[in-house]
This record gives C-alpha cells, sequence and structure tokens, in this order.
C-alpha cells in the first residue's frame, strides 16, 4: 500500500485542473460601457398646430336638376365604387317633358319634310315660269325656318334626355361618403348638396397658421405628423398648399400637409398635430451631464463609426437646468456620450448602449 504522504501532490494537481477546467469560457469585451443619447430638437425651435385629417379630393354631391328625393340609396360612411347610383329622383315629370319633346320632334319633322317637298315642285315650276318669283322664294324662306324649328326641337329633345339622366346622382369615382345632407321625400332645387363625397387615395391634414408663421412655411417643406391616437409616432408629410388670402373671419391661412404615408391608421375626421421646425431658430438639446472641455470649450464625446469616441467642440446657446441648447457641433442623429464624459479618453474604443440598455450599433467591427 502507498504512503498518505505521497498521494497528496497528485491530489492537488488534480483538483487544480479541476478549477481550471470549470473557469474555461470566454474572455469578457474589455472595452469601456458607456451610455450615449442623442441631440433633441428645442420644442422652443418648433411649432405644432392641430388639425384634421382631410381627403386629397372632396366634392359636393348634388342632382343637376330639381325634384323630389324618390330614394337615397347609401349611409354616411358607405364606401362606394366608380359610377354606382347614390340617389334617385322621382323621374315621372322628366319622363313626361322627355317624351313632349320627342312628340314635337316628330311634329316638326313632318312640317320640314313638306316644306322641302313644296320647295322642290316650286323650283321647277319657277324654271317654267308658271309661277312667280316671289311666290317661289316665299316657298325657300318657308322650308328653311321648318328646318330651324326642326334644329331646334332636336337640341331640346336632347336636353330633356340629358335631364332624365341628371335624376341619378352617381359616384365619381371610388371612394367613401363622408355625409348625407339630405333624405327620401324632400324636394331638392338644383346643385343643393345632397352627399359629401371623399375619393380614395392620398390623406392630407388641414390646418390653419396665423400670419406670423408665414415666414417660415413654405410649399414642399418637410413636417412631422403625430394622430392624437398614436402619441408620439410621428408620420412623415409635407406642406402641399398654402391659401393665397386669409379667411375674412378668423384672419388665418389655410394649409394642406399631405401624409407620405395613408394606408392603415389613417381615417377621414380624425385629429393630428403638424410639427414643424421654425426655420429661424432651429437649435438641439444635449443634457448638461454630457458636457466636458476642449482647449477651455464647451464640447461633447461622439461615437465614430468605427465605435471609437472623438471629442468635438460644440456652440452653446443656452444653459438649462438640465440640459444646454447647442447652436452647433453635432447634428440630431449622432450619439454622444452623457454620463462619466471626465473618464473618457480620444479614440477610445467602446461599447455603447441607450437609455434602455439597449445596445447601439455604429457600423464599427465586432
Amino acid at each position: 500500500m502507498r504512503p498518505v504522504h505521497t498521494l497528496r501532490p497528485a491530489l492537488g494537481l488534480l483538483f487544480l485542473s479541476v478549477l481550471v477546467a470549470c473557469s474555461s469560457g470566454p474572455e469578457p469585451d474589455p472595452r469601456r460601457l458607456v451610455l450615449v443619447t442623442q441631440p433633441q430638437a428645442d420644442g422652443a425651435g418648433a411649432q405644432a398646430f392641430a388639425g384634421e385629417v382631410r381627403a386629397r379630393e372632396e366634392v359636393t354631391l348634388s342632382f343637376r336638376v330639381p325634384g323630389k328625393i324618390a330614394e337615397r340609396l347609401v349611409d354616411a360612411g358607405a364606401p362606394v365604387r366608380a359610377g354606382q347610383v347614390l340617389a334617385r329622383l322621382d323621374a315621372a315629370d322628366l319622363t313626361l317633358q322627355r317624351q313632349g319633346a320627342d312628340a314635337a320632334v316628330q311634329a316638326l319633322k313632318a312640317e320640314r319634310d313638306l316644306a322641302a317637298a313644296e320647295l322642290v315642285r316650286y323650283r321647277d315650276l319657277a324654271a317654267q315660269q308658271l309661277v312667280s318669283k316671289s311666290l317661289y322664294d316665299s316657298k325657300k324662306a318657308q322650308a328653311e325656318a321648318a328646318q330651324s324649328r326642326y334644329r331646334q326641337a332636336a337640341a331640346q329633345a336632347g336636353l330633356n334626355a340629358n335631364q332624365s339622366g341628371y335624376a341619378a346622382i352617381r359616384a365619381p369615382g371610388p371612394g367613401v361618403i363622408i355625409q348625407s345632407l339630405a333624405e327620401a321625400g324632400q324636394v331638392v332645387s338644383a346643385g343643393q348638396p345632397v352627399f359629401s363625397f371623399a375619393r380614395d387615395g392620398g390623406r392630407e391634414v388641414a390646418i390653419h397658421v396665423a400670419e406670423r408663421h408665414l415666414s417660415f412655411l413654405r410649399v414642399g417643406q418637410p413636417v412631422a405628423v403625430e394622430l392624437w391616437t398614436e402619441p408620439g409616432k410621428r408620420r412623415a408629410g409635407r406642406v402641399r398648399e398654402i391659401a393665397g388670402a386669409a379667411d375674412a373671419l378668423t384672419r388665418t391661412y389655410a394649409v394642406r400637409v399631405a401624409l407620405a404615408d395613408s394606408g392603415a391608421g389613417v381615417h377621414l375626421g380624425q385629429s393630428a398635430r403638424v410639427l414643424m421646425a421654425d426655420a429661424r431658430d432651429v437649435s438641439l438639446t444635449v443634457p448638461l451631464s454630457a458636457l466636458t472641455e476642449n482647449a477651455g470649450k464647451p464640447a461633447v464625446w461622439v461615437l465614430s463609426a468605427d465605435g471609437r469616441l472623438r471629442k468635438r467642440s460644440v456652440q452653446v446657446l443656452r444653459y438649462g437646468a438640465r440640459t444646454a441648447e447647442l447652436g452647433s457641433g453635432v447634428g440630431q442623429n449622432e450619439w454622444i456620450v452623457q454620463a462619466g464624459v471626465h473618464l473618457l479618453r480620444e479614440g477610445e474604443a467602446v461599447r455603447a448602449v441607450d437609455a434602455d440598455n439597449r445596445p447601439v450599433r455604429t457600423g464599427a467591427a465586432r
């Protein structure tokens, strides 16, 4: 049997090898972990306007002839297709007018044909000098007058035929009925609104701005739109139209903002806010803790594309309780370190996370 004192070194070596095997694994990332943020647009340099979602094309539909509404076939909110009949008038009177016009055309046609036949006979008699030239001229005038009366009656018959078609309102295209303004049994005049119709397609936000805001508004200007039903979610838009004159009552200017994406979640009549930067005062804010100094001037640490830190001088317009307003030096899409700035070094490689502890990727190799 081997002595116990000879086994102790062997047992120690075995225990040490087990510890080494258990501790093997990936080496920790030696890079410093930093908290980063992006500069935010200063609220003082932005304007918010309340508005309403509207269709790009909205029209009021009405009958082109007066009469009594016999039936209304759609309700407010109903989707419709192009050419669909929306309402009809009682067409009894229009039908009688059309029949009377057709009968007048037939009568005048017979009168025209008779006058033309007599003109031919009198022309032959005048050539043989059996009737006077004045009588022939009289028959010729009668034939021309009969022809004119016939054309007038034919035109009136065509008008009456068109009016019979005007007894129905048809959808001018695919869209939705916004509002119904008349009911069956109601007597309406020509041109009286019966439906408010919105064509399918682009959606816009209608806002009104005061005169003092016109100096920084232009057609095509990009803006952000936020629906009240989707707080915090901003949609891209652009200024499509600016009214040429102020409203006589409100003294404000009507502005239309076209939405780039008018798909799901955008409904007619929704309340919305249009956010636009004032071009006279565009600035960004950063936390006070993000500021350091470079040669005695304010600076921040910017996370570059290679994952390293670069110190950059900035222009501070004003200091607040928790933030500083910058005039230049960084962009809104750049990432800056917001804590522990006095511990950092130029060109240092770091691991960056945002306020939600999510890794920030800048294109650096991993």
